[in-house]
């Protein structure tokens, strides 16, 4: 727990994205000590705001009972996201070798020296979470084979999938090992002197025969999503990326239903494999209370950071301005509170970044307009989406 300017703030893993429906109601009891409500990250975690001094014991307590916290040394490095299967189309159990890979990781003591940005992630073959910038990814080829990814990019090495968290670690082992050759302070394999190149060196990896394709990073999906097998999962989206209490506690009451809960990346929660009349309660109940359910409502793809007054380094409300703008349209939107950028996607993104007298409108690195007030904001945005 650190300190923040609305009090205290945790954020708690969960590697994989999965949670149990008792794990979910742990979840929803740990925000009564805090505001009563929970973020969504965009490495599918979970942050309590607003925790009193003293509160971190009893929220200690409470997660390690549920299960998410096994290891007090190594909790800030279990940074794991995994393709959510919505779709039932997957290639392998990504929750199985998440888990495989969350205790591989756990019980390695070098691995708790890793930087606590440093991401891994698992693929059920889609490619939905292997361009989302993980520093060591296992993308599923077949049923039994995955293709190890090092900052995005194949690195020619194959693996069978009963080793693949084993692969994952060795290439974690090898980034501590090249960054202390290099002698540098690298926080993502990325930033090391030929990154991908050299650990996929130190692995034994060559040029694949043929290499995996990048996958342009997807964005949120809501509502109802159909599975082969006749059943569907009932995606719902936390507006800009905050659950109030009320949400959590329908949240929490539609996992129990269910019988699990899946995170994402893009700050939704996932129903898997209900049965249609099943989503057709759920999705007007989490519509009624707020939650994105309509692919077309105005929240959707829109983002933020924590902003004032929650975060004392924020030029601005963020939150409030980014509700009284235009949706995001064709590409997805973050606004942020200052140059830091916390909480931004991966991929193409419009930028609102908050300047202290006003905010900059910007895509690819380029600003496109300055803007006075939220007003000059919402046209802005509607030029982006005629011109993306």
């Amino acid at each position: 727990m650190h300190e923040a300017a609305d009090g205290g703030l945790a954020r708690i893993r969960v590697p994989g994205g999965s949670l149990t429906p008792a794990q979910v109601r742990a979840l929803a009891e740990s925000a009564a000590l805090g505001d009563g409500g929970l973020e969504l990250t965009s490495r599918a975690n979970v942050q309590v705001r607003g925790l009193p001094t003293g509160a971190e014991r009893e929220l200690a307590a409470r997660l390690r009972e549920a299960g998410l916290l096994p290891s007090a040394t190594h909790e800030r490095v279990r940074n794991i996201i995994g393709s959510p299967s919505a779709d039932g189309r997957e290639l392998i159990d990504v929750r199985a070798v998440a888990a495989e890979l969350d205790e591989a990781l756990c019980a390695d003591p070098a691995l708790a020296g890793l930087p606590g940005r440093f991401l891994f992630a698992v693929d059920d073959g889609s490619g939905d979470v292997s361009s989302l910038g993980a520093d060591v990814g296992l993308r599923a080829l077949s049923a039994d084979t995955a293709a190890l990814l090092l900052a995005d990019v194949d690195s020619g090495i194959r693996t069978p999938l009963w080793q693949a968290a084993g692969a994952a670690i060795a290439a974690a082992e090898a980034f501590l090992a090249e960054k202390a050759a290099q002698g540098c302070s690298a926080w993502r394999l990325a930033e090391l002197d030929g990154g991908a190149r050299r650990i996929a060196e130190r692995l034994g990896g060559a040029a694949a025969a043929s290499p995996v394709s990048a996958v342009p990073p997807t964005h949120a999906q809501v509502g109802r999503v159909l599975r082969p097998d006749g059943t569907v999962s009932a995606v719902a989206g936390a507006p800009l990326g905050r659950l109030t209490p009320e949400q959590v506690d329908i949240i929490t009451a539609a996992s129990e239903a269910a019988g699990e809960l899946r995170l994402t990346p893009w700050r939704t929660v996932v129903l898997p494999g209900v049965r249609p009349d099943e989503a057709d309660r759920w999705l007007p109940e989490l519509g009624a209370r707020g939650l994105l359910v309509d692919p077309a409502s105005d929240g959707v793809g829109v983002t933020t950071c924590a902003g004032r007054p929650g975060c004392a380094k924020s030029l601005a409300d963020v939150r409030e301005d980014a509700r009284r703008a235009a949706p995001a349209g064709a590409l997805p939107v973050h606004w942020s509170g200052c140059g830091r950028r916390c909480g931004r996607p991966p991929g193409r993104v419009v930028e609102v970044l908050a300047t202290g007298a006003g905010y900059e409108v910007g895509l690819d690195g380029a600003t496109w307009t300055s803007a006075v007030d939220v007003d000059q904001v919402s046209a802005a945005l509607g030029a982006a989406r005629r011109n993306v």
